[in-house]
């Protein structure tokens, strides 16, 4: 039923001269923006509020409605695949390609997994957001001071355990081409030390969804896809650069036969 509508209103879509162009932008601009902003609003204060009676463990759960609820109102029919290749209970270092501000809401909603992000600390100085950043354990670092960077990442180590993972755009920024860009290695330096797999994750269609740098989203398709961890656990440090290579190449393969 979902893909019927979102096929549906994307081929009214195709010409802005069709009659329903008019009142769907209505509902970009009247709907689904104030969705987005009340709705992030509102988890975050709920997030302060239960980390304040030491109840953060919740904000997994949280995260996965925000980004349903989000991803409803959008439009977009998500589809993952994973073929059962993540373990229940193992914590992992996940690398994501990265096209669009919707691969935040994918992850969140329909990875399954009970995830945290590395983010610039510019966002920390959001109000409200920041501070429900910080209670929730993502990990805030400065991109423009290594050492700072890098003592923020050995600082997060003790939180990716029991399950709980850590995500990396490894790009480092979003990509405007489809390319899959060099990898950073930031995120294959923390798996070697942890001992953890890296789970390669490719998204797909999120960069048509939303393109980057607006807010002028369309409905559409996104395709998740989980794919095989790689181990790192006796791997060296001379092995990272092979690491990282490794896994662009897991995740450009995919995306370009798609």
């Amino acid at each position: 039923m979902c893909s019927l509508l979102v096929q549906s209103i994307k081929s009214y879509l195709a010409t802005s001269s069709n009659l329903l162009w008019v009142p769907f932008q209505f509902y970009k601009w009247l709907v689904v923006v104030p969705v987005f902003l009340v709705s992030t609003l509102l988890v975050c204060v709920l997030i302060i509020l239960l980390s304040t009676f030491s109840l953060q463990n919740l904000s997994a759960s949280i995260g996965a409605f925000w980004g349903r609820l989000n991803a409803l109102f959008m439009l977009m029919r998500i589809e993952v695949e994973s073929d059962e290749k993540v373990a229940p209970g193992q914590s992992y270092v996940i690398v994501s390609n990265h096209q669009s501000l919707v691969d935040i809401l994918t992850l969140y909603g329909y990875s399954g997994m009970n995830i945290r992000w590395v983010m610039k600390k510019e966002l920390r100085a959001i109000p409200i957001f920041g501070l429900a950043c910080e209670r929730m354990g993502q990990i805030i670092v400065d991109r423009s001071n290594t050492k700072a960077a890098v003592e923020s990442i050995n600082k997060a180590r003790s939180k990716i355990r029991d399950g709980v993972s850590i995500v990396f755009f490894a790009e480092g920024t979003r990509s405007r081409e489809g390319e899959v860009k060099q990898f950073r290695k930031g995120a294959f330096r923390l798996a070697q030390k942890l001992g953890i797999p890296v789970l390669p994750v490719s998204i797909h269609g999120a960069g048509k969804i939303l393109p980057s740098d607006t807010l002028d989203w369309a409905p559409g398709d996104v395709k998740v896809m989980l794919h095989e961890p790689i181990p790192t656990k006796d791997l060296g440090l001379e092995d990272v650069d092979a690491l990282g290579e490794q896994t662009r190449q897991v995740i450009g393969k995919v995306l370009a036969e798609s």
